[in-house]
Parts: structure tokens; sequence; C-alpha cells
């Protein structure tokens, strides 16, 4: 005899309910998302589910609940020319060159959002649908996609401040939430960051180093992010001061941080600090900079955005502000879920603070 729960066939309510210690009725409210049972109730049924293996019966619980149990995670940007995309490893992407998908996938940060979703997703019983809008055609795919009912809302990440989806979205009365705040004012729920605190917490770092020829690496700035983090830096600057700080705009990439690197050295070959709007730009500094024979941190300090596995990667190790990217998609996750079980709530926005990490960078 064996007391794994898993060993004698396809677990049901009523082995979850056991090893959970609560009633079968219980345990159906937690799997269906039901709003009103206890926290600490809701983790021991979702404990007992991963003990037990128990995977819910879509078929059935569809009939009942008239949910897909899937939400659509959107990439979406502000392209507008036509495209087909691949299909494949169980993720569905619309409408997409090719391009788009390489540089989200390059990226650390969108793994991190696919972590969260997934992981608040997985214990009810529901699964993320991928999908990249990033032309009109796609865009359209994404809204008939949840208008028939083959997802039950989305979670949009935007790579634009142009992008039209959220609007879209909203006309149509479709659930949705952003990561990080519209450009555009929109009644959309989004989670976001306080990004000009963030780069404050960068510049008064560099600042208590000791730095005084400071220059920054800008994200695209035809992103809301790019902006704010930019925003915050210069005014933490002035204040401190330094009414001039020299910038180089990137695109979130190593390789913009490298060239953007490489013009900042050209114009103001005396720096002596600086701040890259994200880890992969700190990431690419650091390399220029060890090139041109400039020790990090010892002759110029560097501090990224993000706390990416680029971060650790990097040498030396990063120092950067925490954006808790797992933590924000697991909320925008929360606040779908919400929607789902309340239509008729309002928009709302939930705000992250950033925190200094530091390393060996700076």
């Amino acid at each position: 005899m064996t007391d794994d729960p898993r060993s004698a066939g396809a677990p049901t309510l009523e082995d979850v309910a056991r090893a959970a210690g609560v009633s079968r009725a219980t345990v159906s409210r937690v799997i269906n998302g039901v709003r009103n049972v206890d926290p600490a109730i809701q983790e021991t049924v979702r404990q007992a589910v991963s003990v037990t293996g128990y995977a819910p019966n879509r078929a059935a619980r569809s009939l009942v609940t008239r949910r897909a149990d899937a939400v659509a995670l959107v990439v979406s940007g502000a392209g507008v020319e036509a495209g087909a995309g691949p299909e494949g490893s169980g993720a569905r992407v619309a409408g997409d060159g090719g391009s788009f998908t390489a540089r989200v996938f390059a990226d650390p940060f969108f793994g991190r959002v696919i972590t969260g979703v997934v992981d608040h997703l997985r214990p009810r019983g529901m699964h993320p649908v991928l999908m990249f809008a990033q032309t009109s055609s796609a865009r359209a795919e994404v809204v008939a996609y949840l208008r028939q009912g083959s997802a039950d809302g989305a979670l949009v990440v935007s790579t634009h401040a142009e992008d039209p989806l959220p609007g879209l979205l909203t006309e149509a009365g479709l659930a949705a939430v952003l990561y990080a705040r519209p450009a555009r004012p929109v009644p959309i729920s989004y989670v976001d960051l306080a990004h000009q605190d963030g780069a404050r917490l960068a510049a008064e770092h560099l600042l208590a180093r000791g730095c005084r020829r400071i220059a920054t690496i800008s994200g695209p700035l035809a992103v809301p992010a790019g902006q704010a983090r930019l925003a915050g830096f210069r005014d933490t600057m002035a204040r401190h001061g330094h009414p001039y700080t020299p910038i180089a705009e990137g695109r979130f990439t190593q390789e913009s941080g490298e060239a953007a690197m490489e013009r900042l050295l050209a114009e103001h070959p005396d720096l002596d600090g600086v701040f890259a709007a994200n880890d992969l730009m700190a990431m690419g500094a650091c390399h220029v900079l060890r090139e041109h024979g400039r020790r990090v941190p010892q002759d110029v300090a560097v501090v990224g955005f993000d706390d990416s596995s680029a971060a650790l990667a990097c040498r030396p190790p990063l120092t950067t502000v925490r954006q808790p990217v797992e933590e924000m998609a697991a909320e925008m996750t929360r606040l779908l879920l919400d929607r789902l079980a309340r239509p008729d709530s309002p928009a709302t926005s939930v705000i992250f603070e950033p925190e200094l990490v530091a390393r060996g960078s700076a």
C-alpha cells in the first residue's frame, strides 16, 4: 500500500478534499475562483491540488461556468503591416514577421511575465494562450478570438505607446488588464511600477558614490516606461544641482546599450557614472567600458534597471533597480480573474514600489 493519493487512478475532488481537510464543496469553490473563501483555506486547497495532481475536467467545468478556462497573454506592438505568424509549442502566435517575437524572447522581462502569469493560473486549473499582436490584422484576430469565447479575457503587455489594442478591447467590452499604464487614457485596469521613483534611486546611488559626470542610456522614448525613467533620473539630477545629463537613447537591448555607450564615451570621455534604463543595456554598457579600458565600478559606476537575469550574468554583477515582474504579472492575472468574477466592477490600478539592489557595478 502507499499513501500517495496519485497512485490509484486519476485524482478526484474528493481526493483533494481529504488531502486538504475540507469539504468537497469548498474545494469546488476554490477551483472555480469563488471569492468568499478564506485565503488560508484557498492556499491549503491549492497545495492539496499540487500534491494530489488533480486536474479539473475542463469540458464538464466549461458547461457549468461557460468559461474557456484560458486567458490570452498578448504581447502587443503598434505595427500596421499584415503578417502571418508561426504556431507551435502549444503557444498561439498571432500576426508577426519573426523579428518581433525574436526580440520578445531575447528579453528576460517577458519570461518573468510568463512565469508570474502561469504560476498564478496553474493552481486554478487555467492556462495562458500566448498571442503576438504587432499588426492591425493580428489585433483584429485577438479581439475575434476573445469574442468567440476561445479565451475568457486578455493580459496585455504593450511595447509601444501608440498601441491601439487596449482601446479596441475596451470598446468591445472585453475583459482585459494591462502590464503598465496606457499612454493614452483608457478605462482599463493595469499594474505598473513607480518608474520615476526607481530612476530616482539610481541617481541618488550614483551621486552618493561620488559620481559627478553622470550620463544615462534611456529606454525607447516612445515607450511610457522609457519616458518615466528618464524623467525621474533627470529630475533627481537637477534637484542635486546637475542641470544637464548627457543622454543616449537605446531600445532595451544589449546591442543598443553598447551603441549608446560608444556614443556617450565619444562625446563625454570623462564620464564616471552611467544609469541604463534596463539591465540588458547596462550589460552592453559594461562590455563597451571594458573594451575601452574603463574599470567598472572604479572608473565608471553603472546602474541598471529591472533586476533581471542579465544583472547576475553581467561582469561585475549589476547594481540595479528591482522591478518585481513576477509579482506584478501575478497581480495582473488576479485583477483579470476578479473582473471575470465581477464583470461590472470598475477599472483599477495597482502600482508597485521599486527598490535598489546593490551589487558590484556601482
